[in-house]
């Protein structure tokens, strides 16, 4: 299976169909800098936003955009990367569990609206499970799968090697893939706003 392969317009449309019926927001866009822009337009001045690891977001200039601090918001990533000593580091995390928007991509995302995170720490699963009331995923299209097992598939044979590989020019260590989180939809009582940025580019892993 080839894993990097953009999806179908047929395929794109059916995720997009799927997603809405669950309530997402969806958007298409062609570039990485419309997914900026599309960002950029979502989040309210004055919001608090929490990132994970997403070299889907460094691809898209998010992660430079929010360095640069002209956008408004209250950063709650900037104190946890500058932050050297591991449990200071882990404490910030756990402060910026309630960010207003938590933004990352996904690993995989089916046919159906279902979607798949790997993780090593687990530290994004909170936020994207329940704790961010907002949340925001920009995703290439080439991470479109028919159904969940081929989802797996894709996290196992292809992302994780991947990843390590990453980690190991970066930090001199290993990943594993320790904790999965799979999401099939929301309790509408909850009344979170997820939104999906669909880029017909390929991005991430």
């Amino acid at each position: 299976m080839k894993y990097n392969t953009l999806a179908t317009q047929e395929s794109t449309n059916a995720v997009v169909t799927a997603l809405q019926n669950k309530g997402v927001d969806v958007q298409i866009v062609e570039t990485k800098i419309q997914a900026l822009d599309a960002v950029k337009k979502i989040i309210p001045q004055g919001a608090s936003v929490m990132n994970g690891s997403s070299v889907t977001l460094e691809q898209i200039g998010y992660l430079e955009y929010l360095d640069d601090g002209t956008h408004g918001w209250i950063d709650l990533h900037k104190p946890v990367a500058a932050e050297s000593d591991p449990a200071k580091r882990a404490a910030l995390r756990k402060q910026a569990l309630t960010s207003d928007y938590y933004l990352g991509s996904v690993h995989a995302l089916t046919q159906t609206g279902e979607y798949i995170i790997g993780s090593n720490t687990g530290s994004q699963i909170p936020h994207v499970a329940f704790t961010s009331q907002n949340l925001i995923f920009v995703v290439g299209t080439q991470k479109i799968v028919a159904t969940l097992s081929d989802g797996m598939k894709r996290l196992e044979e292809y992302v994780v090697p991947l990843e390590d590989d990453h980690m190991k020019r970066l930090y001199n260590s290993h990943t594993q893939l320790n904790k999965i989180l799979i999401s099939k939809g929301e309790a509408p009582m909850l009344k979170r706003q997820i939104h999906f940025i669909l880029v017909k580019e390929p991005l991430g892993f």
